[in-house]
């Protein structure tokens, strides 16, 4: 088509007629059925259902009915309900700046009734008649009429994108349409826990979600929703600093997932997929997780709704907070110090009991980040010299850890372990009782020099001593650089960045973290920086394309973990070569000395890559492979 045959728009500014105009706020919330299903089901939430029943026919698509228990619509009202901008859920400024409710812009009903044809019955409570009101995509006058129906509100959407063809082409399959609309029940229900769900498609029930109110029942609906594997590879979590509340359960890393579809996230009891939040789970798990895995987990964060907005999109999938940099610490904080506190024991808890979330210890919201990262590794190590200080001291339920020296250079620590473990061999007092026994147990033997064999109260463990030792040593070399802090290392010639205005003074109000990583910035001008110092370990490094990358997180996102993750890459190299080798022969006190490690180091069931550590085979599994028991 040439410039020619271009229509051009015609000149005179006029109004859109209704129809229009509610059509093009379709566009922007009715994207297919589940979207339908989501504005339906908060508006019941919203208006105080403890049931919720949705039927549904082809996927949504010829019939899709809510049926709640809520507080119902006035008769007076029920015109309304199906006009534009109009809400019962905020009157002024001010309660638009502190959002309680799921919906509140007054777009969705007037949306749906423009693509469908709707019915919508509801009886208030109180009152001695239920009242109905229909639209069918066209510009009409709302009729009301009486009904037979109990306190609360159906609303039926027939015939979705009946009277716009070009929409409807743009829907999938039957089984597609259904499986997000089943998706949006499902994120809901977890977001709800004292509400109860139903959900019918073609005549047959497909969900049936009893309310939850006690700790148990709410742990039933997270295995019915995200599967019993996930509850039993979950750890439960709950943090509450200055004003932020984060609760629920987080995957272990070695529940990774393919893709990110078992991922959610509640604000205020709104789900959301902010950029922010993705951002701050995964510098949580980068330590931990195989590369391309993505992390599980059923997180709700709580914070004053006048400090974060929801009316930033349409579908309000998004968020801003006020103080991002404070959030993301915080939430990167406490995950972080979540994982690294899980101990080959947590692991080996049975899961059956499904006990009340427990409270995790935690620092305070924004007193680390990413960037405190090198400071909570010397905090976990405070007191140990460098060499020493990821190997934390024994609980004192475990009498028998070998006596760690402070002071005493790791080599010399291996006489230790031997002499250790031999008088341990020797003694006719080991423990019999199940409770004594070290999570991890006691060595066996080594096979082909690679894994470690070893029987603990619930079976065989089988070790992989390479990354077992690696992790080990990575830790300790974390905690190490922590504790000595950063050398830096002037360069003979400065490097020079020309940068935004933006991006040079934010490099220097960060300058004294720069500092601490072991850079130098100065500012030569408004929009200009120099390079004059960069740390030792990362001399091979692009320092210039480095700290570009670092400003654009920091400006990005309040953080960055650029030049962390840069120095914990080589710490890893550096423990890969330092850790022992396979086919290296260990004695049973060295192996019991490693085994010992690992249930005092953070993170010590993966390796530097992600992958295991070790696994357990228990009784149960081990009689399953001889068929005992049949």
């Amino acid at each position: 088509m040439s410039e020619l045959d271009i229509p051009t728009p015609p000149s005179r500014i006029a109004l859109l007629s209704p129809r229009l105009a509610n059509q093009i706020a379709a566009g922007e919330v009715v994207e297919r059925p589940a979207s339908v299903a989501k504005e339906l089901l908060e508006n019941s939430l919203d208006a105080g259902a403890r049931r919720i029943d949705v039927e549904v026919e082809q996927g949504g698509v010829k019939l899709l009915k809510v049926r709640d228990d809520g507080r119902g619509i006035d008769m007076q009202d029920l015109p309304l309900a199906l006009a534009r901008h109009a809400t019962s859920k905020i009157r002024d400024l001010e309660d638009l700046e502190r959002v309680l409710s799921l919906g509140f812009r007054g777009e969705a009903l007037a949306s749906i009734s423009s693509v469908s044809r709707l019915t919508l019955t509801s009886r208030a409570a109180g009152a001695e008649q239920a009242w109905q009101v229909e639209s069918e995509g066209r510009e009409m006058e709302a009729r009301v009429q009486p009904a037979a129906h109990p306190q609360g509100t159906s609303v039926e959407v027939r015939d979705l994108f009946f009277n716009t063809p070009a929409r409807r082409k743009f829907l999938r399959a039957e089984k597609t349409e259904f499986d997000h609309l089943q998706e949006v029940i499902r994120r809901l229900a977890l977001a709800r826990f004292d509400v109860a769900f139903n959900l019918r498609h073609n005549g047959k029930t497909v969900l049936a979600l009893h309310a939850a109110d006690d700790p148990l029942s709410r742990a039933r609906r997270v295995a019915n929703v995200c599967g019993p594997a996930f509850l039993e590879q979950a750890l439960p979590i709950e943090v509450e600093r200055s004003g932020l509340r984060l609760w629920g359960w987080v995957g272990l890393p070695t529940f990774s997932r393919s893709q990110a579809d078992l991922q959610y996230f509640y604000v205020n009891g709104r789900m959301v997929r902010d950029k922010l939040v993705a951002h701050a789970v995964r510098q949580a798990f980068r330590d931990v997780l195989y590369n391309g895995r993505h992390p599980a987990f059923v997180l709700f964060f709580e914070v004053d709704p006048a400090v974060v907005d929801v009316n930033v999109h349409p579908t309000k999938h998004e968020v801003r907070f006020r103080d991002s940099r404070m959030v993301h610490d915080f939430l990167y904080g406490t995950l972080h110090r979540a994982l690294a506190e899980v101990r080959p024991q947590d692991q080996l808890a049975a899961p059956a009991a499904l006990p009340e979330i427990p409270r995790a210890s935690g620092l305070q919201a924004g007193e680390f980040g990413p960037q405190g990262e090198m400071s909570l590794a010397a905090q976990s190590g405070a007191g140990l010299p460098a060499y020493e200080a990821s190997t934390v001291v024994a609980p004192a339920s475990s009498g028998y850890m070998p006596p760690r020296s402070p002071g005493v250079p790791l080599a010399d620590q291996q006489g230790v372990y031997r002499e250790f473990y031999q008088e341990q061999a020797s003694s006719t007092e080991l423990p019999v009782a199940q409770a004594d026994i070290p999570p991890l147990g006691y060595a066996l033997a080594q096979l082909k020099g690679i894994y470690i064999l070893a029987e603990n109260a619930q079976g065989l463990v089988l070790v992989d001593m390479h990354a077992a030792h690696e992790r080990i040593m990575y830790e300790r070399l974390k905690a190490a650089m922590a504790s000595e802090g950063l050398k830096g290392q002037p360069l003979l010639v400065p490097e020079s960045l020309a940068l935004s205005q933006r991006e040079a003074d934010c490099a220097e109000e960060h300058a004294q973290w720069f500092a601490r990583l072991g850079f130098e910035l100065q500012r030569l001008g408004p929009e200009s920086l120099a390079i004059r110092q960069i740390p030792v370990l990362l001399k091979q490094a692009q320092a210039g394309q480095l700290v570009r990358d670092v400003l654009a997180d920091l400006l990005e996102y309040g953080s960055s973990d650029r030049i962390q993750a840069h120095l914990n890459e080589l710490l890893g190299t550096m423990a890969c070569h330092g850790a022992v080798r396979a086919n290296r022969r260990l004695s049973v006190p060295e192996m019991n000395g490693l085994l010992r490690d690992m249930e005092q180091t953070e993170r010590s069931g993966q390796c530097n890559h992600g992958r295991p550590t070790w696994t357990q085979l228990a009784m149960d599994d081990l009689d399953k492979l001889f068929l005992r028991g049949r």
